[in-house]
């Protein structure tokens, strides 16, 4: 079972709508495919740019994946799969997103190997599962809009982008996404790093005194900075969700021997792939603290790996797998398909993928 070609293929599509958050304003979801072929199986995989969070652009990932990873792994036996996640791991620092799609691919080829759906071949906890739907950060009344609506497309859960501007600007965005959909919504705040220790213990403490009933608030500080962080943890009673803090398991042993968060959020993107993904679970689980599984702005290929790992998984809670209902084509075939919040996987082996518009396997 030798892995005998790595392929890249650039993709972009057009998003309805601007998604925009304190760090960056995206227009087109643009990727790097990559298609793995080994004896008797052909892997997928996905890779986004994320210059602004993961230090990566499509000019980069594409090289890391074609001059450093293929040359590598080709001729590679993914029976020594532990051999081959290692030679990922090691051969090239950083690089997250591009380690990821080599990553998914594996793991797609290693699961049709062994003739099961991915899901089921990680742990197979769940079978389905529900996303939130996430208000990009805009003037209020926009905000409650956009809100209203994605609560009238039957989503329950919305998570709201703030940390742009200042304080009184993200509360009155609340109050009116609030006021908008009523009790009817589940919503979770994400700042993106954009406030200070002490104006997040600010405005989370107005938003608990005024009842406004948040779930959850996702990396509210600086990404580097565990002491802030870990001050805020224990400041408010509303749950503290660490996002860009933690990419690998040695970041998450930090946030969690410190007890800077209440919760984790892991991405393929950030954590390197599936194989990174499990040890940080691991770890969150075995200190009591469950995980969201989310995305960056991704097709529905990426989003599909994603998916699996969380939905195999006890302690992954929650999901953030929004972003395919945010662009206007979908040009995957196959993997996992939704219905308004909920998600459903293919009784297939591997990912399930089947063809990605415009690219034709060789």
């Amino acid at each position: 079972m030798k892995i005998t070609a790595i392929h890249t293929y650039r993709i972009a599509v057009p998003l309805k709508k601007p998604f925009k958050t304190a760090l960056r304003t995206v227009h087109t979801a643009e990727a790097v495919m990559v298609n793995m072929l080994a004896e008797d199986a052909s892997g997928w995989g996905e890779a986004p740019p994320t210059a602004v969070i993961t230090g990566e652009t499509l000019d980069s990932i594409e090289s890391a994946i074609r001059e450093v990873f293929a040359p590598a792994l080709i001729g590679q036996s993914l029976l020594r799969a532990e051999a081959v996640f290692c030679t990922i791991d090691k051969l090239m620092c950083g690089n997250t997103s591009a380690k990821a799609a080599v990553d998914m691919a594996v793991y797609d080829c290693l699961s049709q190997m062994c003739g099961l759906p991915l899901y089921q071949f990680l742990g197979g906890y769940r079978r389905e599962i529900e996303t939130d739907f996430t208000v990009s950060v805009n003037q209020p009344e926009e905000m409650g809009e956009d809100a209203a609506r994605y609560m009238n497309e039957g989503f329950r859960t919305l998570k709201v982008k703030v940390g742009k501007d200042d304080i009184e600007s993200d509360l009155a965005r609340i109050r009116e996404i609030r006021g908008r959909t009523g009790t009817g919504a589940k919503i979770r705040l994400d700042a993106n790093q954009g406030w200070t220790p002490k104006q997040a213990v600010r405005a989370i403490r107005k938003l608990e005194d005024e009842g406004l009933d948040i779930e959850l608030v996702e990396q509210p500080v600086h990404k580097d900075d565990l002491e802030g962080l870990k001050q805020v943890t224990d400041a408010v009673d509303t749950l503290i969700m660490a996002d860009e803090s933690v990419f690998s398991p040695e970041q998450a042993f930090q946030v969690l021997k410190t007890r800077s968060a209440d919760l984790i959020n892991i991405k393929l993107m950030k954590a390197g792939g599936i194989r990174n993904a499990l040890k940080i679970n691991a770890l969150a689980e075995a200190c009591g603290v469950e995980c969201m599984a989310g995305s960056m702005i991704e097709t529905r290929l990426g989003i599909t790996a994603a998916a699996h790992f969380a939905a195999s998984q006890k302690n992954v809670t929650r999901f953030d797998f929004d972003a395919p209902l945010m662009l206007k084509e979908d040009i995957v075939k196959g993997g996992i398909s939704y219905e308004g919040r909920r998600m459903f996987f293919p009784d297939v082996p591997g990912l399930g993928i089947s063809n990605i518009k415009g690219i034709k396997g060789e």
